[in-house]
Formats: structure tokens, C-alpha cells, sequence
């Protein structure tokens, strides 16, 4: 039997997709590159804003269509579009057999290969299963991968339905995540990137913190890079600023979304910092860490602000210059607690302060870029792009989030870490040569 899997959203989501492809491969099930020679087709969806949700349906409708035309017997939904509209969604979509929430991934193998017409699992996602210490995954990249370290979110964000679609924050034990850490290394990775919805709240049931399992993963090796995403500023401590700066496996990179920097619409966020904070805590890090990079996330368009917060926001990013920004407009849905806010702020302004910020972070970034131009970096080889062109990436450049380096280089193959001479730059990439 073969199975086909898009997995749509956040990497998060990709952890999750490989761990279901593992789980076939172990049952002896074929992994098919196109949805037309599938058995089974499993879509890993994402519900977080209305763009999401619309991609979802998109692709949902698009493959379909091979329960006509290919060999697929059946079509899974699984993931946060099941958990998030249940009963609703499951009735409006015949052409989709079975649907399976976030905390019923453990019941795909079963569900696939014992269908009964629309079946569904839709479980609180609290009951959701903590990935296991040696659970077969099929990572999609030979160079990187993802390491989930957590499931949930405590921070009740008032724009956010993470928790309704995971449930409450849990970490998963340090010897779980060693072990992934250490399995991933002796297959080859050399990049491990640590991901949960708010990475800073790791290891608080067991008494233990993210700085204890970062130094303990450095550990596992001197040649690879250690890298976080998804920082919440409140949980980003002195202690953990100091173990970033002490180990060289560690990428100095702080992802660190700030949603706003006025004190007013943080405040309705739900967010219980201000302005002033966010100016000393980056302050700090620059200071601490040599060679700091900070990337950052910006809502746009939340109820209620007015053109003087966005002002603050936009002056705040001139400020602060962001190594790397990245922004989306709000999106109301009715589940959400910001959704009873007054003032909601129109899609044509939203859209018009969206485009100020982004132009004004692509003229930040080409700056920044341009004070690389005639220096040495080491890179890690991720592509193959032709006989003399790869595709790599800088400490400073996260995978599919920020720029790449282009490199131009000779026939022989190249892998793992290298050096590069970067010789020109634009908004978002470098282009280099081997040194």
C-alpha cells in the first residue's frame, strides 16, 4: 500500500507529518511522491488564521479529486482543521473519509487500514499522546530537522486558538528529546531546530528549564547547530541569555515574536509587556551575546489600533532593526476572546500598514545584508541547485523562514559545513563563492 502526504503550516505541524509517515513506513506501507499512485492521502492541516484555513480547504478539495481520478481508496484529514471546527467541518466535506484531530494521531494506522465511512476522532487535544523516545520519523531534509520539545501553550493570548487545537502546555522528557536529538545526529543532520509553541516554558514540571537542555544537547556534538524558534519574551531570562552565549553549537539567533510594541494593544493581546521591555531585553542580548541575530513577528490590524499604535509599532522597528521581521494581518473568527474587542480595523488599512512595515523592513535587511559583502562565513550545505550552484544557509538564517546563500562552487559535491566568501547581497539572500 502507498500513502501521499501534504503537510500545510507551521513546523510544528512538519514534526507531527513526519512522525505519521514513520508510522506507515514501520508498518511496511510505501511512501509515494505523487498523490496520483496513492493509496491513502493524508492532508496535515493548519486553522491558525483564515489564510491557513482557506489553504486547507484548498488542498482538501484539490485532492480529492484523485478518489476519481488516481488509485486513492481513501482521504484523511488530520490535524488543527478537524480539531478546531469538528462537527462543522466533518459534515461539510463528503469527499473526505476520515478526520482525525491533534490529540488522534496515534489512530491513523488503524483508520487507513480498517475504514468505515467518515470516521471520526476527534479527542479533547489535552489526551494527546507526548511523541515517544524512539518513534520512527521520515524527516524532510537530510541536512536539518525539527525537534518538537513541547505540546500546547499556557499563555492564553487573546488572538490565539493554539490552545483550543493543543491543549494546555507539556513538556516532553529530556531523555525523549536526547535521544531524537542523538538519533538525528548519527543519521547525518547537522542542524537541530527546537520548536514548541513557546519554547521558553520547557522543562518547568520536571524542575528543570530550556538552558538544561540546551547544555545538555550541546553535548551530543561539537559539529552542529543548535538553533530555537519561537521565543515568548516574558520567559527569555538572564540564564538562558548566558547559555546561548557560552556554546558554539548554539545559534546565536533569537526568535522572538513581539505580536506589537504599544503598551494598549499588547495589553488587549493579552500580552503583559510593554514597550520599554522590549527595548531593554534586546538591548541585553546584543550586549550579551556576540553576534546576536533577533527575528521578530508582528500582527497587524488588531482590534482597536489606532494609527498612533501603529506609529509606535512602525518607530519601534526602525529602532530596534530586526535582523529579520516577519508580519500577517489579523484574522477574526468568532472562538478566539479578541473576536468581542470593539473597532475592528479594515482589511484595506490592515493591508496598507502591513505593506509600510514590510518596506520598511526590506530596506533594514538589504542594509544589513550589504555588511557581509567581502567577509568569510561558514554555511551549511542544504541543495544542489545545478553542476556549480548550491543553496545553503548562515548561522543567521533559519530554515524557510529567513534568506538563503547562494553559492557558486565547482563540480565535486559538497556537504555538511563549509566556508564562503559572500560577494553580493540583496534583501533577503547573500550570493557567495567557496573559499
Amino acid at each position: 500500500m502507498k500513502i501521499y502526504l501534504v503537510s500545510l503550516g507551521c513546523a510544528r505541524n512538519l514534526v507531527d507529518s513526519e512522525l505519521i509517515l514513520g508510522s506507515f513506513k514501520d508498518q511496511g506501507w510505501v511512501i509515494a511522491k505523487d498523490p496520483e499512485k496513492a493509496h491513502v492521502i493524508v492532508i496535515n492541516t493548519c486553522s491558525f488564521i483564515k489564510d491557513a484555513i482557506d489553504e486547507s480547504l484548498d488542498t482538501i478539495l484539490e485532492l480529492s479529486k484523485y478518489k476519481k481520478e488516481g488509485i486513492c481508496r481513501c482521504l484523511i484529514v488530520v490535524g488543527c482543521l478537524p480539531e478546531r471546527f469538528r462537527e462543522q467541518i466533518t459534515s461539510s466535506l463528503p469527499e473526505v473519509d476520515a478526520f482525525l484531530g491533534t490529540g488522534a494521531f496515534d489512530k491513523i494506522i488503524e483508520v487507513a487500514s480498517n475504514l468505515s465511512n467518515h470516521t471520526c476522532f476527534l479527542p479533547n487535544p489535552n489526551s494527546s499522546i507526548i511523541q515517544g523516545k524512539n518513534e520512527k520519523r521520515v524527516i524532510s531534509s537530510k541536512e536539518q530537522a525539527y525537534i518538537k520539545i513541547a505540546e500546547g501553550c499556557n499563555r492564553g493570548c487573546t488572538y490565539c486558538v493554539i490552545p483550543k487545537l493543543r491543549g494546555k502546555h507539556r513538556s516532553r522528557p529530556l531523555e525523549f528529546i536526547l535521544s531524537e536529538a542523538k538519533q538525528l545526529i548519527d543519521q547525518g543532520v547537522k542542524e537541530l531546530t527546537l520548536v514548541s509553541q513557546d519554547t521558553t516554558l520547557y522543562g518547568k514540571e520536571f524542575g528543570i528549564d530550556l538552558s538544561y537542555l540546551l547544555t545538555e544537547m550541546s553535548k551530543l556534538s561539537d559539529d552542529i547547530w543548535i538553533r530555537l524558534l519561537y521565543l515568548h519574551p516574558e520567559g527569555i531570562t538572564d540564564k538562558l541569555i548566558n547559555t546561548i552565549s557560552s556554546y558554539p553549537n548554539i545559534c546565536p539567533y533569537f526568535d522572538i515574536p513581539i505580536q506589537h510594541s504599544d503598551k494598549n494593544v499588547l495589553k488587549k493581546m493579552g500580552r503583559k509587556y510593554d514597550e520599554d521591555f522590549l527595548y531593554k531585553l534586546f538591548d541585553k542580548i546584543r550586549n550579551k551575546v556576540k553576534d546576536a541575530v533577533i527575528r521578530t513577528t508582528v500582527l497587524i490590524g488588531f482590534p482597536d489600533e489606532k494609527k498612533k499604535n501603529f506609529d509606535l509599532l512602525l518607530n519601534f522597528i526602525k529602532n530596534v532593526r530586526f535582523d529579520h521581521l516577519g508580519a500577517f494581518i489579523y484574522s477574526d473568527a468568532e472562538d478566539i476572546p479578541s473576536y468581542n474587542i470593539p473597532g475592528k480595523v479594515s482589511k484595506i488599512t490592515a493591508k496598507r500598514r502591513l505593506d509600510v512595515i514590510m518596506s520598511e523592513q526590506a530596506s533594514i535587511s538589504l542594509e544589513i545584508n550589504k555588511k557581509y559583502i567581502g567577509k568569510k562565513l561558514r554555511v551549511l550545505v542544504e541543495e544542489k541547485q545545478n553542476k556549480n550552484l548550491f543553496t545553503c544557509r548562515t548561522i543567521f538564517q533559519a530554515p524557510e523562514v529567513d534568506g538563503v546563500t547562494y553559492v557558486k562552487g565547482s563540480l565535486s559535491e559538497k556537504k555538511g559545513f563549509i566556508y564562503v566568501k559572500i560577494k553580493e547581497s540583496d534583501i533577503y539572500d547573500l550570493m557567495g563563492v567557496f573559499d
